[in-house]
């Protein structure tokens, strides 16, 4: 969209406010907001604002950045109780030296997306986008009390149905195609799904998914959270991602009915790429300490580096459904993380594999969470990583997630989570003191 039409449109419909909205490099949706008089100025010259206040941007010396929008983002916001209309533009970061800057996550998917479109190839994404509504406090602080007692496909009709029901017709309003949204598994939890596009929109759309989630339940009195383990003894919510490659012509390069599973040698080497680099793209993928409370066996979650066609234990399944439908499902992001840097670091692994010719083993069907672990050894299945400290540890060491995300995001990240895990390790739970206080 030209910056003429976007005028014109922020006129004609009356457009009261813009928000310039940027990603952390963890996922936190940023916004500066404008009133529309600016917005022609903010078009043309950009947004300047201190990058030294934005977690992993920048130093005190260079914190001089620049938002620029992405003309192409601009989507008018539905209006909620009656407020002053509000637009939306995602925005480019540049430094200080009025360069790309470096560690905009949303810049390096487009990136590597740029590559692939150089051969002719679309990575396409669709996120599974499990979250919890949970109870407030009189104060409105949030609890971990589920907001409801239902279970799998349950038609509640409660605070938490309306709630997700408003949250889809937001999304719908705004363009974003839901296909689905459901009762999860465990009291308070929840899915929306939104339909399959290229990964750049699916990685906006999530952003934007995220923040009107919690926007809408704060509404109806509740507190969403995408946090994937917030209540122990039951499951935890994960960002199961749906990937494929379709050429220039909207063919799906992951099907070919003549080989085994109906899966093209493309798309088994991006399976063996995804395995070789799961432990080292982990901490991208689960990038919180409570990640790891999630990845544990007995709640269809992954342990194992395996992949299958049926077997839900596994990382890498392969859903049913051929021809354009054909792809692979990875089940181990959550939402947590940065959905730009999530992609990035599944895209890198996936054309690696096809670069590398990685071929996977057979696929494994059986409950590997059952299996023995001489068995496992026998079959070579390694884990993901237990803890965030484990995974980092494999990230620090990974050429790869260092190529794909830049050194300045890849030792950012690092340094921030490593002082996140120092801090959970030396705190004392309230397991410690229960189990161990009477008895040490």
């Amino acid at each position: 969209m030209h910056t003429k039409k976007i005028l014109e449109l922020a006129r004609s419909e009356h457009i009261a406010f813009v928000q310039m909205q940027f990603m952390d490099i963890l996922g936190g949706l940023k916004s500066i907001t404008l009133p529309a008089s600016q917005l022609e100025k903010a078009l043309e010259e950009g947004i300047a604002f201190d990058g030294s206040s934005i977690l992993g941007y920048a130093t005190i010396d260079e914190s001089d950045m620049r938002l620029c929008a992405d003309p192409n983002t601009f989507l008018i916001l539905p209006s909620l109780n009656g407020e002053d209309k509000t637009a939306r533009l995602l925005c480019n970061i540049y430094d200080h030296e009025d360069k790309p800057f470096s560690g905009d996550p949303r810049a390096i998917l487009a990136k590597h997306l740029n590559v692939l479109k150089k051969q002719g190839w679309t990575l396409n994404t669709a996120p599974e986008y499990e979250f919890f509504y949970m109870r407030q406090d009189q104060e409105g602080n949030p609890t971990n009390i589920p907001a409801d007692n239902g279970g799998y496909f349950d038609l509640m009709r409660d605070a938490s149905d309306k709630a997700r029901e408003e949250t889809v017709n937001y999304l719908d309003a705004l363009g974003f195609e839901v296909e689905a949204s459901h009762h999860e598994v465990a009291p308070g939890q929840h899915e929306i799904d939104l339909k399959y596009t290229n990964a750049l929109d699916s990685a906006d759309r999530v952003a934007m998914m995220k923040h009107v989630t919690k926007m809408i339940a704060q509404k109806h009195g509740l507190y969403a959270t995408f946090m994937p383990k917030p209540v122990f003894g039951l499951s935890g919510s994960g960002m199961h991602t749906h990937i494929s490659i379709m050429d220039q012509k909207g063919k799906n390069l992951f099907y070919d009915k003549t080989k085994p599973y109906q899966l093209s040698q493309m798309a088994l080497y991006f399976v063996g790429g995804i395995l070789k680099y799961a432990q080292e793209i982990c901490a991208i993928l689960s990038s919180s300490v409570n990640s790891y409370k999630r990845l544990v066996p007995g709640y269809e979650a992954p342990v194992y580096i395996s992949w299958a066609n049926r077997n839900r234990s596994a990382f890498v399944r392969i859903p049913a459904g051929r021809e354009s439908k054909t792809r692979i499902e990875i089940r181990s992001p959550d939402p947590t993380g940065n959905p730009y840097l999530q992609f990035t670091v599944m895209l890198a692994a996936g054309l690696k594999g096809i670069q590398d010719k990685i071929n996977p083993k057979e696929p494994m069907e059986k409950d590997i969470y059952h299996m023995e672990s001489k068995e496992r050894a026998k079959e070579n299945i390694l884990s993901l990583p237990d803890n965030l400290g484990s995974a980092l540890d494999f990230m620090a060491k990974s050429t790869l997630a260092r190529e794909a995300l830049g050194a300045h995001v890849f030792e950012h990240f690092l340094y921030i989570k490593r002082k996140e895990w120092g801090s959970y390790i030396k705190h004392v739970t309230d397991w410690e003191l229960k189990h161990l206080l009477p008895i040490l």
